[in-house]
């Protein structure tokens, strides 16, 4: 996507905001539109089933629909969308699992230098359609079992393509903290695929030379 793309949709998005704001509230939908299954995967990576995915992202537009003359940021209205749709997750998993504490087996320090590669451009090829649909159901199962703030900082930034600091304000971390979960989140997904494909093709998918299949 190039600049005047994303500045026209930022442009779109904020006239809708404007509109909404001031009384044409039938646009809300043309607002959320585009952001509908980033919403959704969003608290899919936190619930990890169906149905309360659903629901969160349910609730997300109608907190998103209530809060909208809070949102202080117009041209943030992604990352404060998705934010409310990881806390809405996070609470309904919450309220499923009767805790409100990280898990134990998250690390006891996250600190350090990290300077993970950047996953590359996946660009469609005919040739290679059933590959890319093997990869997507591997990977999805190899993001199924990462511990979950792994698994939402990897959905945040390679799936979603957040930035750095759009997934540091979304997850209220620092972007510190965020280069090293994503480093270790990408290292775990790569050791759970190393085993399912021959070198050559992970290679392709995962940090270094290649696209990714999502």
């Amino acid at each position: 996507m190039n600049l005047e793309a994303i500045s026209s949709e930022q442009r779109r998005e904020q006239e809708l905001i404007a509109r909404i704001l001031g009384g044409e509230r039938g646009l809300f939908h043309d607002l959320i539109r585009p952001f509908e299954r980033a919403v959704y995967v969003a608290a899919f990576s936190v619930v990890r089933n169906h149905a309360d995915a659903e629901e969160a992202a349910q609730e997300t537009m109608i907190k998103a629909f209530t809060h909208l003359p809070q949102l202080k940021t117009p041209e943030k209205f992604k990352s404060w969308l998705l934010t409310i749709a990881v806390n809405e997750a996070r609470l309904k998993r919450r309220n499923a699992r009767g805790y409100m504490f990280e898990p134990l087996d998250a690390p006891e320090q996250e600190t350090g230098d990290v300077a993970p590669r950047n996953f590359s451009d996946w660009r469609d090829n005919p040739e290679e359609s059933m590959e890319r649909l093997e990869v997507r159901e591997a990977v999805a199962r190899a993001l199924a079992g990462l511990p979950e703030m792994y698994r939402e900082i990897f959905v945040l930034r390679d799936v979603q393509q957040m930035s750095i600091a759009e997934c540091s304000e979304i997850l209220g971390i620092s972007t510190d903290v965020v280069k090293i979960r994503l480093h270790r989140a990408r290292m775990m997904v790569r050791e759970i695929l190393a085993p399912a494909f021959k070198k050559g093709w992970l290679e392709r998918i995962l940090p270094g030379k290649g696209r990714k299949p999502w």
